[in-house]
């Protein structure tokens, strides 16, 4: 009996553990996209991306016709970014976007999503 409660309590442990990766910021959250489904989004124009590395970062190579709004000036921009389509954010890896996306989320925009992995895995056209 005492060998079942311990077996039944270590699942418990788990599945708690493994639900609050998700729900806090783990990287398979709701709010993040792969490169695939960025690209994909992109391509088919369901979706708008907005570049937030540094003006440097956009100029040595960046995603054609994207708006850059550097992650710093985010905040005071949001006015900048549309609430009635699908919004990515992309930077050089995925963490200042994700940074960006919780940011934008927490001033009530539900539809913006953080682009994982970021300009080093994009698989699309860059321009300089």
């Amino acid at each position: 009996m005492l060998e079942k409660t311990v077996w039944v309590g270590l699942i418990v442990v788990v599945l708690l553990a493994a639900f609050a990766y998700r729900g806090f910021g783990g990287e398979n959250d709701n709010f993040s996209v792969t490169i695939d489904e960025a690209l994909r989004m992109w391509e088919s124009k369901e979706a708008m991306m907005i570049d937030i590395r540094t003006p440097e970062e956009y100029q040595a190579g960046h995603i054609p016709g994207v708006l850059l709004i550097p992650l710093d000036q985010l905040a005071n921009r949001a006015s900048e970014v549309p609430k009635d389509q699908k919004v990515l954010l992309i930077c050089r890896s995925g963490n200042r976007s994700s940074q960006g996306t919780k940011l934008l989320r927490s001033k009530g925009f539900d539809n913006v999503y953080n682009v994982m992995s970021g300009m080093s895995a994009w698989r699309g056209p860059v321009e300089k």
